[in-house]
């Protein structure tokens, strides 16, 4: 590693998707997770995400949902599309290409799964599987308007640049918990959908051969 780099860094402007590729799990498994701040012994929601890489000319971007302030879980919340597994899933792929249809109108058409990150456990009660893809422009997006205030886009060179990684921390049922975030122009990326950026982050940074 050059002198000077910290382990688990990643130079913004060269995010390499091939390279990226290589981090991700060819298959999920609970073997291998993240516990969110605050996470207990309670029993888990089974949930997956999709984790949409969106092949764009010149840099890829992220594609990211903010959510209705009027839901049960996570009002107002900027978020990956996904949600929790229902029993006609067959796995936890099919839950993530399901909501994404369902929340923005993501046609799997477009949808290539790369591989997976580690389950990221929540302090909320969910075991989310991060189901990472690669998005092939042209597409349309139809948001349910229940669910989705609005769909938007953001550099993955930006999440992954450690310049614009945050740590905050609040009260939440009777202890202080710190959580990731990410400013991005009026967007506040925080919580579960910052940690696994950050996983996703760490996993290129541990990458043997990394420059």
């Amino acid at each position: 590693m050059p002198a000077g780099r910290k382990a688990g860094s990643v130079q913004a402007g060269s995010i390499d998707l091939a390279r990226l590729r290589e981090v991700l799990h060819p298959e999920p498994s609970p073997a291998a997770y993240i516990l969110e701040d605050g996470v207990g012994d309670e029993a888990l929601t089974p949930a997956s995400v999709l984790f949409p890489i969106v092949l764009r000319p010149g840099q890829p971007t992220v594609l990211l949902t903010q959510r209705t302030a009027h839901l049960k879980d996570h009002p107002g919340q900027i978020s990956f599309p996904g949600g929790r597994a229902e029993p006609e899933d067959s796995s936890p792929a099919h839950t993530a290409l399901r909501e994404a249809e369902e929340e923005v109108g993501l046609l799997p058409v477009h949808i290539e799964i790369a591989g997976y990150l580690p389950e990221y456990r929540t302090g909320t009660g969910f075991s989310v599987t991060p189901v990472v893809a690669m998005i092939m422009p042209p597409f349309d997006l139809r948001p349910d308007p229940f669910e989705v205030a609005e769909a938007f886009e953001v550099p993955l060179a930006f999440l992954l640049d450690p310049a614009n990684h945050q740590q905050h921390s609040l009260h939440y049922r009777g202890q202080l918990r710190t959580y990731h975030a990410m400013h991005y122009g009026n967007y506040f990326i925080w919580g579960a959908t910052a940690g696994m950026i950050m996983s996703l982050y760490h996993a290129l940074g541990a990458l043997p051969g990394k420059r």
